[in-house]
């Protein structure tokens, strides 16, 4: 994720947020809504929990803990956009601004969140951070956490925990579903294991970091420069020894796939899956924010290694779930 992009300046958020708190209706109202990362809203019941998930990977795993008792929301939610130009909005300020729990993954990539929650301030509510929660360092390089394995198992958990507290009555219902989340991760584990035992130590090329989690959870060999994936993410131009360095793993057919980031591409990404495609090896896309319609979760997380399976088996690549 291009942090430079979503670095939005304090005061442009708070001049939102001015236009917005003294009209915000209050948590749990009837009535209420909050953006939906797409344009829309999102309605909420009498009582329900507000919850905001700044992806819509973090606030599917609200709603599927919470269920009938929670309201959840997601800031960003277009898998057909590229969230690098991702802009806060009044009506994402509102929805902040209403929530009783926010989850967002913290390591820069959603900042903007820090930004509209400390301008506009509530002793209340309660806040999980991925980045905090999994004691994660601000050094690492790669924001994508919710390609770890165990991440959501940790976020579900703590989300459980805080619903409870902010509705004590329900408190086993919540863990409850958040043990049933943990155990649907299943399939997701299996087919992660299947792999590696099938396909082990493959060669892969990336041009991004995004999915650098889930390849090392699979025993793959990612033998793309880590410099140049930090480069194409971060926005920055890579060396010409690196591009010559990721144009040779297809030249010389060095790798099984190419995984690219299929939200955010250019002239050099698409150089380079076209040179893979020339080459006869297979491009699979990955997301930063979780595919619609159709998916949750568990399924999205099925779906990459499905597709990862089916390049490295078959040659056949899978650019857009």
């Amino acid at each position: 994720m291009r942090a430079r992009l979503l670095a939005i300046a304090a005061p442009a958020i708070v001049a939102l947020i001015v236009g917005v708190t003294a009209c915000s209706p209050a948590s749990g109202a009837s009535g209420t809504s909050g953006t939906d990362g797409a344009g829309g809203t999102t309605a909420t019941s009498a009582g329900a929990i507000v919850a905001v998930g700044a992806e819509n990977q973090y606030a599917d795993v609200i709603s599927q803990v919470g269920g009938k008792y929670v309201s959840a929301s997601a800031i960003m939610s277009n898998p057909n956009s590229d969230p690098h130009t991702f802009e806060a909005s009044a009506r994402v300020a509102q929805a902040v601004s209403s929530a009783q729990l926010v989850v967002q993954n913290g390591l820069g990539y959603d900042a903007f969140m820090n930004t509209i929650e400390n301008a506009v301030g509530s002793s209340g509510r309660k806040v999980i951070d991925v980045q905090k929660l999994l004691n994660v360092p601000d050094s690492e390089p790669n924001p994508h956490l919710w390609y770890k394995p165990g991440t959501m198992v940790a976020v579900a958990n703590a989300v459980a925990g805080d619903l409870a507290a902010i509705q004590p009555a329900h408190a086993a219902y919540f863990r409850q579903n958040a043990t049933a989340f943990v155990r649907s991760l299943d399939a997701w584990t299996g087919a992660i294991s299947a792999f590696n035992t099938k396909y082990p130590y493959t060669p892969v090329a990336t041009t991004e970091p995004v999915a650098d989690y889930l390849l090392q959870a699979i025993g793959a060999d990612d033998l793309t420069p880590m410099t140049f994936q930090l480069n194409v993410m971060n926005g920055t131009d890579p060396s010409a020894q690196n591009v010559a360095a990721e144009r040779s793993l297809f030249t010389r057919h060095s790798v099984k796939v190419l995984v690219y980031n299929q939200q955010v591409t250019d002239s050099l990404t698409q150089s380079f899956i076209t040179l893979a495609h020339a080459n006869g090896i297979p491009v699979v896309g990955v997301y930063e924010t979780m595919p619609a319609p159709g998916y949750d979760y568990q399924s999205w997380m099925v779906a990459e290694v499905q597709a990862l399976s089916k390049a490295v088996q078959h040659k056949v690549s899978t650019e857009h779930l």
